[in-house]
């Protein structure tokens, strides 16, 4: 997916909504351990490298989700993490998506030059149960960012967010079930509540997939396949478009990006239906749909 950059990969279980991490399945699926963790080689540069023509892959105004398959804040990438601030530096006309079960690592993890934040970082915390919306998210607002978020997956649990979306600094929060071998059920009231509150607040909460155990009316349904659950995600109407994020990004000059010369995306058919597309990329237009 041309929106991840992984710089590593490999990451430790910390919590209960680990217990079926997907990067865990996927990496045995390979014969690897997806607690082997490592910096990646040809993707750590992932963000700076460019076409035969020398303009930039990741062009001005896309969004870069980063370490989906680790944690930025883990321990074990302490030796690479300067050289990955060095690279969101030198990007500052990229919106960069950080997601961390350890925000309590943070603070100690920044980078010299932050002072309150850069524009074009987007910091969000995990949390699938209520303990962990607790334990997480009121270090999150104590923490210097410009742009503040939630993503509350694998749901695991019934969660409240109303006392921290009053706040005014969270700006967007994300669910999802969990998916693969031992997948937890999600339960629509859950999602529900965390709907209404978001709009409450004029939060956008975009609910990403159901998992494959997805629970409605009493009913368990058994949803196979992530591009089902997105679309089942979709058709539930969950989602909510509130305040847009305004990312105010810049050129190495400090100059403008103005929204004219920002990425724009481009989505086919199948992506009318995808529960992920309010903060997705786009399509690459790769040809697989037509196959």
């Amino acid at each position: 997916m041309h929106d991840i950059w992984n710089p590593w990969h490999g990451c430790k279980k910390c919590s209960e909504g680990c217990k079926n991490c997907y990067m865990y399945f996927l990496d045995e699926q390979r014969g690897k351990s997806g607690a082997d963790i490592y910096r990646t080689k040809a993707g750590f540069r992932y963000p700076l490298t460019k076409d035969r023509l020398g303009r930039y892959k990741v062009q001005s105004g896309e969004q870069l989700r980063v370490c989906m398959t680790s944690d930025f804040f883990l321990q074990e990438a302490d030796p690479w993490r300067d050289e990955a601030w060095g690279i969101i530096r030198q990007r500052p006309d990229v919106v960069f998506f950080l997601l961390t079960k350890r925000p309590e690592r943070v603070r100690g993890c920044l980078p010299h030059d932050w002072g309150e934040g850069w524009e074009n970082v987007f910091f969000n915390v995990s949390c699938e149960n209520q303990k962990r919306a607790d334990e997480r998210i009121p270090i999150l607002l104590e923490l210097p960012f410009k742009h503040k978020g939630v993503m509350c997956a694998p749901l695991i649990g019934e969660i409240t967010l109303e006392e921290y979306l009053s706040t005014g600094q969270v700006e967007q929060v994300l669910c999802d079930g969990e998916n693969y071998a031992g997948a937890r059920p999600c339960r629509y009231e859950w999602v529900k509540r965390l709907r209404d509150e978001c709009e409450r607040h004029n939060v956008t909460f975009v609910f990403c997939g159901t998992g494959r155990r997805f629970v409605k009316d009493g009913r368990m349904y058994c949803i196979e396949g992530s591009e089902l659950q997105s679309q089942q995600a979709y058709k539930s109407g969950l989602s909510y478009r509130g305040k847009a994020v305004d990312f105010k990004l810049t050129n190495l000059l400090g100059m403008p990006i103005s929204n004219e010369r920002r990425y724009q995306p481009y989505f086919g058919e199948k992506c009318s239906t995808c529960g992920m597309k309010p903060i997705c990329n786009g399509c690459t237009r790769c040809g697989k749909c037509n196959q």
